[in-house]
């Protein structure tokens, strides 16, 4: 059995069960608006969906033509929220992002005053595509946005709407010039989401659709007060003991000063996983077993998310990159050297 009983596996509250049901079906609603433009990649729209339902941000790393801007313009569509996409480049400012202050002048009296003008920062899903082309300090500009949902400008601070979301795009060629993202950086992002090329069937489906006229109409199965009272009661699922231990274990077995630490990881991990990781692995399921018809999160639910939520913090070492030993790899040793626990553990 992969479950747990909490004693409250349930929710107390019937208004509950049916935002539960409702959470549920909407996931089932957008993906087939979605699809009506977007052709496969389940496994990354459901990552991307279980990123809104937490109330987190996300990492999307794939090589150019794989619809990762399209995917996140679409989702903005379907769901009718403000959509910004900001291309960083290696001359991006931080106020090109935030806002700045500047003069206005009455057309009536002449006079002039300081007026803050909103970057494209202020939107409910702002894509950073590339963000590892501009400097950290433009790339640092997110940090406070993304972690307080708020920015502050000339000692200034300015609430950003709800519900807010940022996904930032990599490409994994053409890497020279480009400014890795700082571990505390890294940190700040739920998932790490790798989206790959599509099976055979599914790119002829592409090509075929992207080559004829689309113009699809959207309905609008949930709203933006609709996913912040998901995020809420994605908090309210219970979680037993065992199974919250077993994501700790596992975030803490990945860090190379641990006695629990297989061999692998003391060899070839420099930076193991924060308690951020853990969090991240533990809201995840809970909005994943949500979406399947459960009140509860199994072992199961932790298992799946391990390498989304793992792989951008266990930080490989030189070591590992010279022998070709990537951090998938090394989640694959953890997961197969934590042992799950027995059910009424």
């Amino acid at each position: 059995m992969d479950s747990v009983s909490t004693g409250a596996a349930e929710f107390e509250s019937t208004d509950d069960i049916a935002l539960a049901d409702k959470m549920n079906n909407g996931r089932k609603q957008i993906i087939t608006e979605l699809q009506k433009r977007i052709v496969g990649q389940s496994e990354v729209v459901e990552l991307v969906l279980n990123t809104l339902f937490v109330g987190g941000n996300s990492l999307i790393v794939g090589v150019p033509g794989l619809a990762k801007t399209l995917l996140i313009a679409t989702l903005a569509q379907v769901l009718d929220l403000k959509f910004n996409r900001i291309q960083f480049t290696p001359d991006l400012m931080p106020s090109d992002i935030t806002g700045t202050d500047i003069i206005n002048e009455d057309a009536g009296t002449g006079r002039r005053q300081m007026v803050f003008a909103p970057g494209p920062i202020f939107a409910n899903i702002v894509l950073a595509d590339e963000i590892n082309r501009t400097p950290p300090k433009t790339q640092s500009a997110l940090l406070e946005a993304m972690q307080e949902h708020r920015v502050t400008i000339q000692g200034r601070t300015y609430e950003l709407a709800e519900p807010f979301f940022v996904f930032a795009t990599q490409n994994p060629i053409e890497l020279e010039g480009t400014y890795p993202l700082p571990e505390a950086q890294l940190d700040r992002f739920m998932f790490h989401i790798v989206i790959e090329h599509p099976p055979e069937d599914e790119e002829f489906e592409v090509v075929r659709a992207t080559t004829a006229i689309i113009d699809p109409h959207f309905a609008r199965p949930v709203s933006g007060d609709d996913l912040i009272a998901f995020q809420r009661l994605v908090r309210r699922v219970p979680v037993a003991e065992p199974v919250m231990r077993y994501a700790l274990t596992l975030v803490r077995t990945s860090r190379p000063k641990s006695r629990r630490a297989p061999e692998s990881v003391k060899k070839y991990v420099a930076f193991g996983a924060s308690v951020r990781a853990a969090q991240y692995l533990v809201l995840g399921a809970k909005a994943r077993a949500l979406t399947s018809g459960r009140y509860h999160v199994s072992f199961d639910d932790i298992r799946s998310l391990a390498h989304p939520v793992l792989r951008h913090r266990v930080l490989t070492n030189f070591r590992a990159e010279s022998e070709g030993v990537s951090s998938d790899s090394i989640i694959d040793e953890l997961l197969s050297a934590v042992p799950t626990p027995k059910s009424g553990m």
